[in-house]
């Protein structure tokens, strides 16, 4: 059987099974896309506060970049393994309860965070908070597979995926404001918001359709895969399928992009371009807002040009990418009309390929091991922390931010050339389980 007709024969199933349950099911699907994507945007909150804090914390307590690179370095290996390791776990697991859960204890670092005061208690508390930032991602990844079909996974994962661009968007903003009564409230207030955010999402969630009576979204014949031990299910969804590597290694070249526009676009809006803190973050923000129609829009394109192929569509999206990063680069002289709208354009393209490589491992991995695969995507994305956070630092330390720029570029082009080595993947791994 062909991919389409498999993710037909998914769909048929779906329709015949649902017909009673119809009405039920739009009331799910949607109060679970809803619930996720508010849940995941405050988990943004206590993550991407400290980008705007940074360049107050260098001038206030005199931390160097090479020192809050560490610090971002450290927050990002740590929550990229834990990302993969919470991803293991998380494809068994309630996601009504391990979901909010991770986020009440990232409210609680970032309270102590604000209250700390010096390099040894921020190095160790951002290290933990990357480890418990891990748990949000993996309950997201089980909810969109186990309520949502292969078929319409894309479509519907881009919708969610933009709490990435919209927690990170309303932080800044958020901070932009606070920042101006002391660095320490970007801490404080969002944490609060948090805590106060993580009781509703326990009200707001359920795990599966099956937890509520429903029927599952696809059928596929049942297996030995059922009952068999987790090892055996993630070596032959994940481990043994090289795309899933692949595109790990491309989420890496991903990360390194993303986050080094994140994380340093504010201290290099002011340093380099001579924007006060206040309008650099705001042209951050433009970023992530054009984040959300790049992630949207690479998911209508995989799903009804690529016929769910997603990888396909990073090919595009990384090589315009790259070159609208050498023009905001190169460009001399830029105003703040130039620099913004390069940065949105840059945002839009950077966004999808970020959206896409977690619909692709999920699809490719199928639901009984969605949360793993798109934890080990995340591992190598998190991974290149060490690249775009404690080396970037360290580069412009020394060489100034020519050389932080030279390392976007080479990430933009070489995460293209590894998606195109993706071209002829399969859209999803069902017909691993009707024997094809």
């Amino acid at each position: 059987m062909n991919n389409q007709s498999s993710f037909a024969g998914a769909e048929r199933d779906l329709d015949s099974a649902e017909p009673e349950h119809a009405e039920a099911f739009r009331y799910w699907r949607l109060r679970i896309l809803i619930a996720a994507t508010i849940g995941y945007v405050l988990y943004y909150f206590v993550r991407k506060n400290l980008s705007v804090a940074m360049p107050a914390m260098n001038e206030t307590l005199h931390i160097g970049e090479g020192q809050l690179g560490g610090f971002l370095t450290a927050h990002g290996i740590a929550y990229g393994v834990s990302k993969f390791c919470h991803g293991i776990i998380g494809d068994r697991v309630n996601a009504r309860w391990l979901m909010p859960t991770g986020l009440i204890i990232c409210g609680v670092i970032n309270l102590a965070f604000g209250f700390s005061s010096t390099v040894m208690a921020f190095g160790i508390l951002w290290l933990l908070n990357g480890w418990f930032q891990g748990i949000g991602f993996p309950p997201c990844a089980r909810l969109m597979t186990h309520w949502f079909p292969p078929s319409r996974l894309a479509s519907n994962m881009a919708v969610w995926n933009i709490s990435h661009s919209l927690g990170a968007c309303l932080v800044l903003i958020l901070c932009g404001q606070l920042i101006k009564y002391g660095w320490r409230l970007c801490f404080i207030v969002p944490a609060v918001i948090v805590l106060v955010g993580s009781v509703w999402l326990i009200f707001a969630l359920r795990d599966t359709p099956e937890s509520l009576g429903l029927p599952p979204v696809e059928e596929t014949p049942r297996s030995s895969t059922e009952s068999e031990p987790l090892f055996a299910t993630l070596v032959k969804y994940v481990f043994s399928n090289p795309y899933i590597w692949v595109i790990s290694f491309a989420n890496f070249f991903v990360y390194a992009v993303r986050y080094g526009i994140v994380d340093w676009g504010p201290t290099f809006m002011k340093q380099a371009r001579g924007f006060d803190v206040k309008s650099g973050t705001l042209m951050i923000a433009a970023f992530e807002v054009a984040g959300i129609f790049g992630m949207l829009f690479g998911g209508w394109l995989t799903d009804r040009l690529f016929g769910g192929r997603a990888t396909r569509a990073c090919v595009f999206y990384m090589a315009l990418c790259t070159v609208t990063l050498m023009l905001f680069w190169k460009v001399p002289n830029q105003s703040w009309v130039t620099s913004t709208a390069l940065l949105f354009a840059l945002g839009f393209f950077i966004y999808g390929p970020q959206s896409l490589v977690g619909t692709a491992a999920a699809n490719m991995a199928t639901k009984r091991a969605a949360a793993a695969s798109v934890g080990l995507t995340g591992l190598f994305g998190y991974l290149s922390t060490t690249l775009s956070g404690w080396g970037v630092g360290t580069l412009v330390e020394r060489y100034g931010w020519d050389a932080g720029f030279r390392v976007f570029a080479l990430s933009g082009l070489a995460g293209t050339i590894v998606f195109a080595c993706c071209w002829m993947a399969r859209p999803h791994g069902y017909q691993i389980d009707s024997g094809q």
